[in-house]
């Protein structure tokens, strides 16, 4: 595949997306590829390469939601690219099929106990508050309080 294939499937990509953001996510993440790849001896556009890319994604020590967000785009970019007819839909599917990187640990973090949940959700006194100026319910509070009305409306209903 040529360069200017490359950017002709970013086209149809970064087309494909509806959300601004999503296409600034892919846009950057597309330019990064291409410009690792043409740093390099260029290869064919292929599973091999997608490997390597995931190799020197590795290397610098990025974390792994972020190497999984990037090879998405590139797996969307093949995509594209084949329904363009810019890659044979063979070449196609062997990108797709590239693993990304598992996401291994442990959360970090404080996690409250049954009991201090329970707490969290007693205070501050809500009718205490109100109509005294200045006193408002911690933001924190109200959304852990909106994340449980949904949780409870969410299963009080049999499906």
């Amino acid at each position: 595949m040529r360069l200017a294939d490359l950017d002709q499937a970013k086209s149809a990509v970064l087309s494909s997306l509806s959300s601004r953001d999503s296409q600034r996510g892919y846009r950057r993440a597309i330019d990064e590829f291409v410009e690792w790849y043409c740093s390099g001896p260029r290869l064919s556009f292929s599973r091999t390469v997608v490997v390597r890319y995931r190799m020197h994604l590795e290397s610098r020590m990025l974390a792994a939601g972020t190497i999984n967000l990037l090879l998405g785009a590139v797996r969307r970019l093949a995509y594209e690219a084949a329904d363009c007819g810019l890659l044979s839909p063979d070449v196609a599917s062997s990108i797709r099929r590239v693993k990304g990187v598992r996401k291994l640990g442990v959360r970090l973090g404080n996690w409250l106990a049954a009991e201090q949940g329970e707490t969290l959700w007693q205070c501050p006194d809500t009718e205490r508050l109100k109509g005294k100026p200045g006193l408002r319910e911690p933001a924190h509070v109200r959304a852990l309080r909106k994340l449980n009305n949904a949780f409870l409306v969410s299963h009080s209903h049999p499906r």
